[in-house]
């Protein structure tokens, strides 16, 4: 498994053709984007990267801040020898695209934010200071029984036991202060005043009913960021990568090859 040239990240790449840069999320790793790289290996040059924290990669020492993650993205980039690629940024990782787009949009050529954050009401950031502050008092066993009920879908969790039990034991292995790190970054960062600098063709999407990174959100990013369009994925939840890979690679494929100059 490559790691950048300190040791701190670890990343995977595969596939052939432009590259592509995949950022996860929150509490997860680069093995999430296994079903979606199935199909834009094909097509891409995909590098995927353990955010710092998450994973195998390094533990967070001391307070972060978004540009921290953004950095990481462009060292591994930079370790890879990849000048300029495609982004896609699932939730922490799709506020990381924001940035990364704002600030280093030369790098870029076309970004997805997929159930990401925009603006937040307050009754959201309460609620998100609240699953903050009880990953402090009770640790990951706070959070995984809600966590679940937020990003699947009931049916999905009939029928796919494994996936969520997994999900559970990827949550309780992470080490909590570089989670809780991660969280507070992600609950909040406010880029919303500034998606008007993001110069890129962006695609928006979001699940029907994703509680966290909602359709609200997601609507803001469309009215604010100037070549954007956006697409609801029906009935789905938050964790659209393990529900439906297949149906976000398509989207993502279909929208950097009709782009594509």
């Amino acid at each position: 498994m490559p790691t950048t040239r300190d040791g701190s990240i670890r990343y995977e790449r595969s596939g052939r053709g432009q590259p592509l840069m995949l950022i996860h999320g929150v509490g997860a790793n680069l093995e999430s984007w296994d079903g979606v790289c199935a199909t834009l290996g094909g097509e891409f040059d995909v590098i995927r990267l353990d955010l710092r924290g998450h994973g195998g990669s390094a533990r967070i020492d001391g307070a972060l801040a978004i540009d921290d993650f953004a950095m990481d993205v462009l060292k591994v980039m930079d370790d890879a020898g990849v000048s300029r690629a495609h982004l896609v940024g699932f939730s922490l990782g799709g506020l990381i695209a924001q940035r990364l787009a704002q600030g280093w949009p030369e790098r870029f050529d076309r970004v997805v934010i997929l159930s990401a954050v925009a603006a937040r009401t307050p009754e959201e950031r309460e609620r998100v200071l609240a699953r903050l502050n009880a990953i402090r008092e009770g640790g990951m066993e706070a959070i995984v029984g809600a966590a679940t009920d937020r990003w699947f879908t009931e049916a999905f969790a009939r029928t796919h036991p494994d996936v969520i039990a997994n999900r559970i034991a990827e949550l309780k292995a992470v080490h909590v202060p570089s989670y809780l790190e991660a969280y507070r970054v992600f609950g909040q960062t406010e880029l919303v005043d500034s998606l008007h600098l993001i110069p890129h063709e962006t695609l928006v999407m979001t699940g029907e009913f994703d509680q966290g990174s909602n359709v609200r959100m997601a609507e803001t990013m469309k009215a604010r960021i100037p070549n954007a369009e956006l697409r609801i994925l029906p009935g789905l939840k938050h964790s659209v990568l393990a529900e439906a890979p297949d149906l976000v690679a398509s989207h993502v494929s279909e929208f950097l090859n009709r782009h594509s100059t």
